[in-house]
């Protein structure tokens, strides 16, 4: 069985998020929506679209989606199966959150890394 794939997204915490957006986006290009972030589009040598996205945002410090951890980032790795991997990692001993999402972006599970870290787990809908 596959685990990881890629990763799906990087979402860290700013003191001010809408000051550390608007730099990215003036000094890196960075196309920053009004949601706090943008969707990389992945695409072949070529530029070609090959169906797939990278997630990137900045939100701010109390942000209740690292809950419980004090980490100021979280990365959101792309899986094949969601719940197969969840299963595997509690049969592992894994601090796997009971709160499983599944939603029209795909399937969501978290788990606490040995740091303290909130990794989240994502199988992208069919297609993505």
């Amino acid at each position: 069985m596959k685990r990881v794939t890629g990763i799906g997204g990087i979402f860290f915490k700013a003191k001010d998020a809408p000051q550390l957006q608007a730099w990215y986006k003036r000094h890196l290009g960075i196309d920053v929506q009004a949601w706090g972030g943008t969707a990389f589009s992945w695409s072949d040598s070529d530029g070609k679209p090959v169906g797939g996205t990278t997630v990137w945002s900045v939100g701010s410090q109390d942000g209740e989606q690292f809950s419980p951890s004090n980490a100021s980032f979280m990365i959101n790795y792309r899986v094949d199966d969601l719940y197969a991997l969840v299963d595997v990692l509690k049969a592992e001993g894994c601090n796997v959150l009971d709160k499983i999402e599944d939603s029209e972006y795909g399937k969501f599970a978290w788990v606490i890394d040995p740091e303290g870290n909130k990794v989240e787990l994502w199988q992208p809908p069919a297609g993505q």
